[in-house]
């Protein structure tokens, strides 16, 4: 090779590193990477993953490529105010998630809410013939004398320990926690025997759609106002990604929706689910109205 020819092999490549430079950018992506989206999904959060995995198929089906990324929630907050995660779909507020809105506030976007309707509950059998919390404790010996909680270490365990068996008279009823999964068998069980059963619960969850249950009015306000479910995404993702940053603002998704899609994925009928990406899939073709309106 003539030096001529060597510096031209030279220049050549100094040219590509640049351009391969442009076009390498944070996990986060970038205008050089316009077709590429992260999502941050909380470990923990069915909600969440849900409507995560409804946008990775959503946006793929565009032409983007999505990766879905789990964390605690606190690093995913994190991760979104240093450019690692473009999106995340589970921001709680007033409440739940109000100290990372404020530590990070200016490094991340809220897009506004996907869902007004989250909340701790207690719920019964939809056939109870009690409506309120306050008929609970005189209804007592028709539920067993049990209220059946979930894990002894959870928030909703403590509000009910501190909040609605003081405020409600419940203290003669026997609160029953062991885990989430317990509490549904019992749940399922009681449904199938036609018995009366009182769950602590929380919305979103799949167990609305699988079984015919409702909320018990809550007049004394122990369990909490209904918090909302918010968009983020870090800052400047508006101007990398223009297009899907106008899908996610006008993105909203009601509970009985989210119910269905959450029942699918996690309960399906009782058979364990491995890969929950063909499941989003079908179940998205069977709402194929919501499926669509949220890249139209």
């Amino acid at each position: 090779m003539n030096k001529r020819h060597l510096l031209s092999t030279i220049a050549l490549g100094a040219v590509a590193a640049v351009a391969l430079a442009g076009c390498s950018g944070s996990a986060g992506g970038g205008k050089a990477d316009a077709k590429h989206i992260t999502i941050g999904v909380f470990n923990g959060w069915p909600e969440g993953e849900a409507a995560s995995y409804v946008w990775k198929e959503a946006l793929e089906a565009k032409g983007y490529s999505v990766d879905l990324e789990y964390a605690d929630a606190g690093p995913v907050f994190a991760g979104l105010a240093k450019g690692d995660y473009d999106v995340a779909l589970d921001g709680w507020l007033p409440v739940t998630h109000k100290s990372y809105f404020d530590k990070y506030g200016s490094k991340i976007t809220d897009l506004g809410a996907w869902n007004k309707d989250a909340k701790l509950t207690v719920a019964v059998n939809k056939d109870a013939k009690i409506d309120s919390l306050d008929q609970l404790a005189a209804a007592s010996d028709d539920f067993g004398g049990k209220l059946i909680g979930i894990e002894p270490g959870a928030g909703l365990t403590e509000i009910t320990q501190k909040k609605v068996i003081p405020e409600y008279g419940l203290d003669k009823m026997d609160f029953v926690t062991s885990s989430t999964p317990a509490m549904l068998a019992e749940l399922k069980k009681a449904i199938d025997a036609k018995k009366d059963i009182a769950v602590t619960l929380w919305r979103p969850h799949w167990a609305y759609d699988a079984f015919p249950i409702k909320d018990l009015k809550d007049p004394k306000g122990a369990l909490g106002a209904a918090e909302s479910i918010h968009t983020v995404t870090r800052k400047g993702f508006d101007a990398d990604h223009a297009e899907v940053n106008a899908w996610l603002k006008k993105f909203t998704m009601k509970s009985d929706l989210l119910f269905s899609l959450e029942n699918k994925m996690y309960n399906n009928g009782g058979k364990k689910v491995t890969d929950y990406g063909p499941v989003v899939k079908d179940w998205m073709k069977d709402n194929k109205e919501f499926a669509d309106s949220l890249t139209s």
